[in-house]
């Protein structure tokens, strides 16, 4: 079946850097562009960035645009996002994201990893 596990969150200084990690299986991970979502308490959920399935096309939302970097590694089928100059907007349970073969929607993610700046 297919899973995805998040790894990499936790409490940071702003201006402090993370990486986070997505390792994914069940399904042919090299084909699917995959998603980063960030949930912010009282906002829902926020589409962070986005790259193709060879992760050559890489897109942002601007409020991490020259902070955030997405990549992934095909052969380890796992996702990345860098996490540069952190801010307190940056805080949130970070989600990657499975598209739906058809369809706009996302059919799986995983449990999320949680990123705190810290006061």
């Amino acid at each position: 079946q297919v899973q995805l596990v998040e790894s990499g969150g936790g409490l940071v200084q702003p201006g402090g850097s993370l990486r986070l990690s997505c390792a994914a299986s069940g399904f042919t991970f090299n084909t699917y562009a995959m998603t980063w979502l960030r949930q912010v308490p009282g906002k829902g959920f926020e589409w962070v960035s986005e790259l193709n399935s060879e992760g050559r096309k890489t897109f942002y939302a601007d409020s991490v645009k020259g902070r955030f970097t997405v990549s992934r590694d095909n052969a380890k089928n796992t996702v990345f996002l860098q996490m540069n100059n952190l801010r307190s907007e940056h805080t949130g349970l970070y989600y990657c994201a499975k598209p739906a073969a058809a369809g706009p929607n996302y059919d799986y993610w995983g449990q999320g990893t949680k990123v705190t700046l810290a006061s």
